[in-house]
């Protein structure tokens, strides 16, 4: 890399296979038929780090990826967006993670992941290389790399020793299942967490978005923001709280939107904005790219997400 990162995203790296309108009706004793299908890249450090890039924020990616066709699938689309490579760990011992994502009409979807997704590339090992970054977004917390809380707590510790704020996506474990006693001693290091409505109510064995976020918050972390979607999003910490209605706009694949919304919220807080304005922006982000299939298809620039929000009002 040429300059040194602002922001580094540090977790999975994958290649979508989306399949959009599948009929589970038979057509034949093993044929089925859908509306589309297509390969995206993604994986929740993807995601990120492309749109943070594509929102003008010097981004770099901490990702392991197989030495195979997917790996330069991966590698090929982080680079055309700007996101610099140096850290990816390509290794021919374990192949590039796929994911099959069933998609429905309305946008939601459901995905089976394998074994390749469990794959550890040890992040903490490259702590000297990401200290020079403003922040990081952990991307996902609760799954690899990010499912040992001995790796958590020594990114997130060296993160805070070199001064960085810290974003922690999170997701539902697939394979090694953690509880937020499994990393007590590491949540108060998180600057920001972002757990979707489901992944909130998993972790927190509530219902309510302000129930949700006060666990964590007793957990120490600083600031909690729900994902709920269709929904808007829920902010809260210390201070006081605050809901944002969602963005209008109809929806043809929700892959990614999430990872959209938390590279928006990162990118904006980094440039300074106060965290309505910074909650306003994500919303637009995660609302762009659900618009088109594939998690980095729809969103192109801040521009385009400032000519979106002005629209919405």
């Amino acid at each position: 890399m040429e300059q040194t990162p602002e922001l580094i995203c540090v977790g999975t790296a994958l290649v979508d296979s989306i399949i959009k309108g599948f009929d589970p009706e038979p057509i034949s004793a093993s044929g089925f038929r859908a509306v589309s299908g297509s390969l995206n890249v993604g994986g929740e450090a993807v995601n990120e780090a492309m749109a943070a890039a594509k929102l003008g924020v010097r981004t770099a990616i901490l990702c392991a990826l197989g030495a195979d066709q997917a790996g330069d699938m991966v590698s090929g689309a982080l680079e055309r967006c700007g996101v610099g490579l140096d850290l990816i760990v390509r290794s021919a011992e374990h192949p590039t993670p796929v994911t099959t994502m069933f998609v429905n009409d309305d946008g939601t979807r459901k995905s089976i992941t394998n074994e390749a997704h469990r794959h550890n590339f040890h992040p903490e090992r490259y702590s000297e290389k990401l200290a020079g970054a403003r922040a990081l977004i952990l991307g996902s917390l609760f799954r690899a790399p990010f499912d040992d809380p001995a790796i958590i707590r020594s990114v997130l510790s060296a993160a805070k020793e070199a001064g960085q704020t810290v974003f922690a996506d999170t997701k539902l474990p697939n394979f090694r299942f953690l509880k937020l006693d499994d990393i007590r001693d590491s949540l108060p290091l998180i600057d920001f967490i972002t757990p979707n409505e489901d992944e909130a109510r998993y972790y927190s064995g509530k219902t309510e978005p302000a129930e949700m976020a006060g666990v964590f918050l007793d957990y120490g972390v600083r600031n909690v923001i729900i994902k709920l979607g269709g929904k808007g999003c829920y902010f809260r910490n210390r201070e006081g709280e605050l809901f944002l209605p969602p963005c209008e706009i109809t929806a043809v694949d929700a892959t990614g939107a999430g990872d959209n919304f938390v590279a928006g919220f990162a990118v904006e807080i980094l440039r300074g904005a106060e965290l309505p304005e910074a909650l306003r922006f994500a919303n637009a982000c995660g609302a762009i790219c659900t618009t088109a299939v594939g998690a980095g298809t729809a969103l192109k620039s801040r521009e385009q997400v400032l000519a979106f929000l002005e629209a919405q009002r």
